[in-house]
């Protein structure tokens, strides 16, 4: 589960809240330039699968996320991690398409922000649906029950500044047992998935701004990634 909000005009910055939910178990780092054949591209980085759930390129001003999907929960043997999605994303724009087999992955939905476009891949096991989004403030999540995430909270962000008045109204409630809670955490056979991680980005080509935390529902200031 995830829970992504995107407000975006042409020509001006991305602003982008983004939330990771996880097996609080799962590790991870912070935002940073982990892969040598992406020496532009920030991003938080999964331990296990070497891959990512935001990626932002600097010279471009382009940031992709991923997000499960509940159509197929588990992917083949074999099969790509999610976690390149967005590292794809930023280095090919539309095109990353071409850069991988989608073949036995499990579902995914693959959003690119950029100052001149937003548009998003939902994949359910078999087919690929592309959708592209107009200018505003949108929120996508991992769908079924988290759904009720935008029902509940888009109105408040689409009124809501960037980043501080974003940032507080993460802030405005502990992590609950409620998919539709913007932080989550749910406990089930001695597991807990919750919300392990909070960003905000601000892109443009040649500029980001990124600050981020562990527990984004709390009062404690966030660190920040300035880059141009």
């Amino acid at each position: 589960m995830c829970t992504v909000v995107i407000r975006w005009s042409d020509g001006q910055p991305v602003r982008i809240l983004a939330l990771r939910d996880e097996l609080a178990t799962r590790p991870f780092d912070d935002p940073g330039r982990w892969w040598p054949e992406y020496p532009d591209v920030v991003a938080g980085r999964d331990r296990i699968a070497g891959g990512t759930w935001c990626a932002t390129r600097i010279d471009t001003g382009a940031t992709a996320l991923v997000l499960n999907r509940p159509q197929r929960r588990v992917a083949d043997p074999g099969a790509s991690s999610r976690g390149i999605l967005p590292l794809l994303g930023v280095a090919h724009g539309t095109e990353w398409r071409a850069h991988l087999e989608l073949a036995g992955m499990a579902g995914f939905l693959l959003v690119l922000a950029t100052p001149e476009q937003l548009v998003t891949w939902d994949f359910d096991g078999v087919r690929l649906q592309e959708s592209r989004h107009p200018e505003g403030t949108v929120m996508v999540t991992s769908g079924g029950l988290e759904d009720r995430k935008a029902e509940r909270h888009l109105g408040s962000f689409r009124a809501a500044g960037h980043p501080e008045e974003w940032r507080r109204l993460v802030q405005s409630a502990p992590p609950r047992d409620d998919p539709g809670a913007l932080v989550v955490h749910h406990e089930e056979d001695g597991q807990v998935f919750a919300t392990v991680f909070g960003e905000l980005i601000e892109a443009r080509p040649g500029r980001l701004r990124l600050s981020y935390s562990r527990e984004p529902w709390t009062r404690r200031s966030w660190d920040t990634l300035a880059v141009g």
